[in-house]
């Protein structure tokens, strides 16, 4: 019973920010409309949320763009490394190893 007591401010406060938030004529960038962070699986009254929408091929398309981009940056490294070094600013030596 005294944690019913206790949440019944948090209860109030709460309707209070929604019946604020319903009444603000800000609108969200359409970037957050579209990111969904699931949270819960049922509404107050009890019914079951649908399902979420699913991104097909996301792992295939995630790797299409990765893999590409990976490459071109291990290029651009391998190259400015080689660049260094014909240009000696930057030599490396085989006398670092400390054992």
């Amino acid at each position: 019973m005294a944690t019913g007591l206790l949440r019944l401010p948090l209860r109030i406060s709460l309707k209070n920010t929604v019946i604020m938030s319903r009444n603000s004529r800000l609108e969200t960038p359409n970037i957050f409309k579209t990111t969904q962070i699931r949270t819960r699986v049922s509404t107050p009254t009890g019914a079951i949320l649908p399902k979420p929408e699913k991104t097909p091929f996301g792992l295939t398309r995630m790797t299409v763009v990765v893999v590409p981009f990976l490459y071109m940056g291990t290029l651009i490294s391998k190259n400015f490394a080689a660049l260094l070094e014909e240009h000696d600013i930057f030599v490396p030596e085989d006398d670092d190893d400390d054992d």
